[in-house]
C-alpha cells in the first residue's frame, strides 16, 4: 500500500478505534461526541474576535501597501545585508498569518522564482517560523489565559532565531 492510500484509511481507522474502544469501555459514544462538538462550537465563539481582527490586519496591512512601504523604508538596511526586503515583509506577515505568509511566497516564487535566494530563504524561513500572534490568539484565548507574560517575547525571540538561521542555512548551503 503506497502513502497515499494508508493516509486515506488513517482517519476512518481511528474513528473506529475510539467507536471500538468507547463501546468497550461503556461510554455513550453518540453522548459523548456531541458534548466534544458542542464544546468546540463555544470555543470557535470565545477565538471568532480575535481570529476576525487578525484577518483584517493582514487584509489591511497587504492592501494598503504598508508592507511594501515598510520594506521599501528599510531597504537600505535590507540591501547592506544582501536580504531581499520581500523576505523582510513574508517575516512580518509571517508573525500574524500563515495563510497570508504562503501567497506572499508564492508571489515571490512567481516575481524571482522558487530557486532564487529569495524564494529559497523565504521557503526555510516559513518552516523555520511560526504564526506568532495567530497561534497565541487560539491557544491562549481558547484555555482563558489573558495575561501571557513571556510567551510573547520568547516567540518573538524564537522566530528573529529562525529567520537569522533560514538566512544563514541559504547562503552556506547554496553559496548566495
Amino acid at each position: 500500500m503506497d502513502l497515499i492510500g494508508l493516509s486515506s484509511c488513517l482517519v476512518p481507522v481511528t474513528a473506529l478505534i475510539f467507536l471500538i474502544y468507547g463501546i468497550y469501555k461503556r461510554v455513550n459514544v453518540y453522548e459523548a461526541f456531541l458534548e466534544g462538538a458542542k464544546e468546540g462550537l463555544q470555543c470557535v465563539v470565545r477565538l471568532l474576535p480575535a481570529l476576525v481582527g487578525l484577518f483584517t490586519a493582514v487584509s489591511v496591512l497587504r492592501a494598503g501597501g504598508i508592507l511594501d512601504d515598510l520594506g521599501n523604508l528599510l531597504s537600505p538596511l535590507t540591501q547592506w545585508l544582501s536580504i531581499p526586503s520581500e523576505i523582510f515583509s513574508l517575516s512580518l506577515i509571517r508573525l500574524i498569518s500563515s495563510s497570508a505568509a504562503t501567497s506572499l511566497l508564492c508571489d515571490i516564487f512567481t516575481q524571482y522564482g522558487p530557486d532564487s535566494f529569495a524564494g529559497r530563504c523565504g521557503s526555510v524561513l516559513l518552516c523555520s517560523t511560526e504564526s506568532i500572534f495567530y497561534v497565541s490568539s487560539v491557544y491562549l484565548l481558547s484555555v482563558g489565559i489573558t495575561k501571557s507574560r513571556h510567551t510573547i517575547p520568547a516567540a518573538l525571540f524564537a522566530t528573529i532565531c529562525g529567520i537569522i538561521s533560514a538566512i544563514v542555512l541559504v547562503r552556506l548551503a547554496f553559496g548566495q
